[in-house]
């Protein structure tokens, strides 16, 4: 009778946790992006795919080989790397207790008890003769197992899932940011490398235009104010050069810090040499939320949160607990403590519905609510974010393209201009050296805008490379 009573319990609350499961806890569901939603999130729509460098590794990615050799000692050595690993480490520990919460507690308990009892105080015959003194030896063992019922430890486990997930594609992020801010680092060294270099031939060029002014003015065809308005033009350029020289040195340093070297020089390629041979096309990729982890993370920081609402939800109801409040082998005498007879338990089942907590668990489920909220306004953020960056960055590729075909045009008009003008004051008293120095003034600022377009270009092309979550791979 007892046995059939035993099971009728344990039947119904199988049952019952079988539907306050379903009741209880919401079902996460994951989140889809349509075309129209998709639409919404870049400027200038289009539905052609771009090409999908985001699944392209970077050793592919890029060619410049001591770039490769930085990247890799970034990813290796980075100490905001190392902390994201170490992160993940912590969201794994997270979730192995997590599961562990459906298993039941074991306490070892062992004891020994001596007990004298004062004769006096037993008001017994002086003729009677008892043990007044009592040693108990006890090895025992207490366990607490909560049963599933409502969905809580679940949902617990779920969100550490989630957190743990959330670790890893939050490495992944820095690992493309990683790579984009190498990368874009690096080509800006260069950039001012060739700044540098133009410069430098711009000195060398006013030089010897200052020697030939002075033996112009020798000769009559030109003042000693146009002699001094050439070394002007001279010191102009000289005096840009201890600004490129710096911006070299501090990005060097950069590059050190980011691949955790001691400062120093960084080897490195030139920018001419420098080819970008993707090919890009004005559409939007459809697969930004496959690759971006940023993105990723953010909706499974969505998820926990919905899941611990879950967590918040369910401790308004009933807990299931089965103890053993004590158990094992207790005896007068270790001789009799592996007899059977010496063997004890408590067992204990009941269930504890929480009645006034103070508006603890109210507070809780609305805090929890208030957080996935929080947490979802998060994701949605992140979507716009993405889909401005990756809608920057082909436009800014476009017209870094565009703008390099009309400054190609510029540059070769302009030193054609110059070549004439010098041939002019030099042949002719129709010019005069103002004519000459606007226009080399024209075509160096023209020949470093044209090294910061193609610059732009590479930017643009490493940001739309991390936009789309490349580089983690």
């Amino acid at each position: 009778m007892k046995t059939s009573f035993f099971k009728y319990i344990f039947a119904s609350v199988f049952v019952i946790a079988l539907a306050g499961c379903g009741l209880v806890t919401k079902k996460y569901e994951e989140v889809t992006l349509t075309e129209s939603q998709q639409k919404e999130l870049y400027r200038d729509y289009q539905s052609e795919d771009s090409t999908n460098i985001a699944d392209i590794p970077w050793q592919d990615f890029f060619t410049d080989e001591h770039l490769k050799t930085l990247i890799s000692e970034g990813l290796e050595k980075n100490y905001d790397l190392q902390n994201a690993i170490l992160q993940i480490s912590t969201a794994e520990n997270t979730l192995r207790q997590s599961k562990q919460a459906f298993l039941p507690s074991l306490d070892f308990t062992p004891s020994v008890t001596y007990n004298k009892t004062s004769q006096n105080s037993l008001n017994l015959p002086s003729n009677i003769n008892i043990n007044l003194q009592t040693t108990t030896v006890s090895l025992g063992f207490s366990t607490n197992w909560e049963i599933e019922i409502w969905g809580k430890l679940s949902a617990s486990k779920r969100s550490a899932q989630a957190a743990w997930m959330r670790s890893v594609a939050s490495q992944n992020a820095v690992r493309t940011s990683l790579v984009a801010t190498i990368a874009d680092a690096y080509y800006t060294l260069l950039s001012l490398d060739k700044q540098l270099e133009i410069t430098e031939e711009t000195i060398a060029i006013r030089e010897k235009t200052v020697v030939a002014m002075k033996a112009l003015m020798e000769a009559g065809s030109v003042t000693g104010a146009d002699v001094v308005q050439a070394e002007s033009n001279l010191y102009a350029a000289q005096v840009s050069v201890p600004e490129l020289k710096r911006s070299i040195r501090e990005l060097e340093n950069t590059l050190c810090v980011l691949t955790v070297r001691p400062l120093q020089s960084i080897q490195r390629g030139t920018f001419d040499e420098q080819q970008m041979t993707i090919d890009l096309k004005s559409g939007v990729p459809t697969q930004l939320l496959a690759n971006r982890p940023d993105v990723q993370a953010a909706e499974l920081s969505f998820r926990q949160a919905f899941e611990l609402t879950n967590v918040a939800k369910a401790s308004f109801y009933p807990t299931l607990r089965l103890s053993a409040g004590s158990g094992g082998i207790s005896a007068l005498t270790t001789r009799t403590l592996l007899d059977p007879s010496s063997i004890f338990v408590n067992l204990v089942g009941g269930l504890t519905q929480p009645i006034f907590q103070r508006g603890q668990l109210k507070t809780n489920y609305r805090n929890a609510k208030n957080t996935q909220l929080q947490a979802w306004n998060s994701f949605e953020q992140t979507l716009l974010t993405a889909g401005q960056e990756v809608t920057d960055a082909l436009y800014s590729y476009d017209m870094a393209k565009e703008k390099q075909a009309i400054r190609e045009k510029q540059v070769d008009a302009l030193e054609k201009a110059v070549s004439f003008r010098m041939q002019l004051l030099e042949y002719s008293s129709n010019t005069n050296y103002t004519d000459v120095l606007t226009s080399e003034q024209s075509l160096i600022t023209a020949q470093l805008a044209g090294v910061a377009d193609k610059l732009q270009e590479y930017k643009a092309v490493i940001s739309l490379y991390r936009s789309l979550g490349g580089g983690w791979k």
